[in-house]
């Protein structure tokens, strides 16, 4: 049930949570009160409503796609535009506001701005009222057009003091290659090609709120955290034990048996399973390879394995 109805795991910590709401009050007061300088308080209430949507992505999801500055722009000016003109062409309010609300998504579409509320924003210019529609396509430029360039300078100032939160995205500092301790090396951590990156998303089938360069940085500090969770070659010592998966009986314990430090054996090890499906077998691997698949090691205490400290 919490799968369906779609409720993820949170990450956030609470200083995030309170910059981003602190940013979304101070975006949403600065448009109001220049929103209200345009158009009467009621008409301003309905057009401002996007520009709340819009606070939510560049407040709470600031890096992501569709709280950049061409999607929030240019989501938000076409949209204004469709809207405008539909309204103008069908008088009939409840057709123009369906047909301003889906071409505004196809076009929003094709033109790589996709914002969800520049739909909002298409919708208030055919709803709002008589004093939107003398505005014309002035419309366009204020309050719209005005009010997305405020917010975007709103969620820089905001963001700024914060590097990891930065906006636009391009100004965040993440270091997407920094070791997670001495046993975690640079080019360990692996590269994934644009083009496969490009593929994955291709993939999808469906627009996929994330961009390359977070998919690469979420591969890159998963591989991190798996390597850093390995232990190094000069940790496997002769006679003893040695597990890949957690302690309290799970995963599979090995002992190193015998080694040889030969030049010409590539500094092998033979080594004994002691739990698992393949128990009281012998194999034979290099140092490096047994360093790779441990993970701790581990000690008996006559009734389950335990991590040594």
């Amino acid at each position: 049930m919490r799968n369906f109805i779609g409720i993820q795991l949170d990450t956030t910590p609470h200083k995030e949570k309170i910059i981003s709401a602190l940013g979304g009050f101070i975006g949403i007061f600065c448009i109001l009160t220049i929103t209200q300088q345009f158009i009467t308080e009621t008409s301003a209430a309905l057009v401002v409503a996007s520009m709340g949507a819009s606070a939510v992505l560049l407040f709470a999801v600031p890096h992501g796609p569709l709280s950049q500055p061409w999607p929030l722009i240019g989501g938000h000016v076409v949209s204004a535009c469709i809207g405008v003109s539909i309204r103008m062409l069908i008088p009939d309010m409840v057709l123009a506001a369906a047909m301003a609300v889906g071409i505004s998504i196809g076009v929003m579409y094709y033109l790589r701005c996709i914002h969800p509320p520049g739909g909002a924003t298409a919708l208030a210019a055919v709803v709002s009222g008589e004093d939107v529609y003398a505005l014309g396509y002035l419309f366009v430029l204020t309050p719209v057009l005005l009010n997305a360039l405020v917010i975007m300078l709103t969620a820089f100032l905001v963001n700024y003091p914060f590097k990891w939160r930065r906006y636009p995205a391009v100004l965040s500092v993440e270091p997407v290659l920094e070791t997670a301790g001495a046993k975690c090396k640079h080019k360990d951590l692996g590269v994934i090609p644009h083009r496969d990156l490009e593929y994955a998303l291709k993939s999808m089938k469906s627009f996929a709120d994330i961009s390359e360069e977070e998919l690469a940085l979420i591969y890159q500090k998963a591989r991190q955290h798996n390597l850093a969770m390995h232990l190094s070659r000069e940790d496997i010592k002769l006679g003893c034990y040695y597990i890949h998966g957690q302690s309290g009986g799970e995963g599979v314990v090995r002992r190193v048996i015998d080694e040889s430090s030969d030049a010409d054996s590539q500094d092998l090890l033979i080594y004994k399973v002691i739990t698992g499906p393949e128990r009281q077998t012998t194999a034979t691997t290099t140092r490096e390879e047994f360093a790779r698949w441990a993970r701790h090691e581990v000690v008996f205490d006559g009734e389950q394995w335990n991590i040594k400290t």
